[in-house]
Formats: C-alpha cells, sequence, structure tokens
C-alpha cells in the first residue's frame, strides 16, 4: 500500500473521529425534553376517575382530596385488599404519594359522592320532615338549604367560597344518621372550618369532623363539639 493511500485512511479516521465526539453532544440536546406539571385540580378528577372505573372498587365510600401533589384517600372499603388496590390505582402519574387512610367496614358499599348527592336533594325536598327531627340550627339550615340549592350548585372547586361550604355541610350533617339528635354550628373563615353545639356521641364528633374535612374547599377543622344528651 502507498503513501498515498494511507493519507487517504488517516484523514478518512479522523473525520469520522470528529464526527463521533460532536454527534453525541448534538443527539443529547435533542432528546431533552420538559416535564408537564399536573395541578392538583386535574390530579383529583383523574385519581377519582381511575378509582370509578376500576371494578374492584365500585360503589366503596371513598373520597380523593389532592394537595401538592399528594392523594388522600378517605372514607371505608369492605375489604383490605380492597385498600391496597385503592392506593395502587390512585398512584396515577403526577402522585408523588398516596395517603391512605382508608376504613375497612364491611357494610360500606355506597360512595360518598351518592351520599352527598342523596343528601342534598332530601334537604331541598324534605325540610319539613327534617326540621322536625332535628335541633333549631340545624333546622334553620335545611330551610337555608333548600333556598339555596342553585346557588349552591352553581359552585365549583375552582370557586368555592366560605359561604357555599357552610351550607354544603349544613346539608350533609342533615341526612347522617350518627349525627341525629345533635345540634352544630358551622362557621366557616379564609376556608377554615370551626364546629361547634352538642353531638350524642364520640362517634358522631368524630364523623362530623371527618365529613367537614373531606369537604372540597377545606383547609383545616377546628373540631369543638361537645358530648351531650340528644336533643
Amino acid at each position: 500500500m502507498n503513501c498515498k493511500v494511507y493519507t487517504q485512511l488517516a484523514l478518512t479516521g479522523a473525520l469520522v473521529a470528529g464526527l463521533g465526539a460532536a454527534y453525541p453532544i448534538y443527539a443529547g440536546q435533542t432528546r431533552t425534553t420538559t416535564a408537564v406539571v399536573v395541578d392538583d385540580s386535574t390530579l383529583n378528577d383523574r385519581v377519582e376517575e381511575a378509582i370509578e372505573k376500576d371494578p374492584t372498587l365500585k360503589n366503596q365510600a371513598i373520597d380523593v382530596d389532592v394537595k401538592d401533589h399528594v392523594v388522600t384517600l378517605t372514607g371505608a372499603v369492605q375489604t383490605d385488599s380492597r385498600k391496597v388496590r385503592a392506593e395502587h390505582v390512585a398512584k396515577i402519574a403526577g402522585v408523588t404519594r398516596v395517603d391512605n387512610q382508608l376504613r375497612v367496614d364491611a357494610k360500606d358499599g355506597k360512595s360518598m359522592s351518592a351520599k352527598t348527592g342523596d343528601a342534598t336533594k332530601k334537604a331541598a325536598k324534605k325540610t319539613g320532615d327534617v326540621a322536625a327531627t332535628a335541633g333549631e340550627k340545624t333546622k334553620d339550615a335545611a330551610v337555608a338549604t333548600g333556598e339555596k340549592t342553585k346557588d349552591v350548585a352553581k359552585a365549583t372547586g375552582a370557586n368555592i367560597t366560605d359561604g357555599y361550604i357552610t351550607t354544603a355541610l349544613h346539608a350533609k350533617f342533615v341526612d347522617e344518621k350518627t349525627l341525629s339528635g345533635s345540634d352544630i354550628s358551622v362557621d366557616t373563615n379564609n376556608h377554615v372550618v370551626t364546629l361547634k353545639g352538642t353531638v350524642v356521641s364520640a362517634a358522631g364528633k368524630a364523623r362530623a369532623e371527618e365529613i367537614a374535612r373531606t369537604t372540597k374547599g377545606v383547609d383545616r377543622v377546628v373540631n369543638q363539639l361537645v358530648i351531650g344528651p340528644k336533643k
């Protein structure tokens, strides 16, 4: 092989080496991607949808709340395996952690959203019956709920007012069996709910706080309820 051939091979090798050094930098630059951040409201909707579509979680009393990309699951499911399944389903893209506070209760079968919907309808349509069995403040709340049903229906997760939260809680308390005979006053200020008055049992006190804490728009609950005789 003569000198001319050696020279051509050397030049070819240098060219390939130069391209090999340059191409990885360029390829690395073109593969750079930017992560898309999903807001809490969107994540909340997606987690709820995933749970509703899962056949093993149908008709389970599961409430979903998302804050700072952390999913909190509250309510009740019928078995331990469904509790584990709910946590697994909730770990969708964009969720950093799942706080699984679900209780296991074999008697729970109806979803929280369905219960809330039924409570609102009954509060609006059966104000007279509710007023006959509840305390004075609860009766006033039931009347107010009947008058403000349209306003409450217009409220959204993006624009929840203190007034909406107060009205929604009264509606939920009205149809809750564990709170029958209770006299509960709800005060909402800057999305912080303060519960005052009397309940007939420790279970009722805990249930009232749970309902308030899992209501959309509520940031914190101050439970000042005391246990007293049935009204």
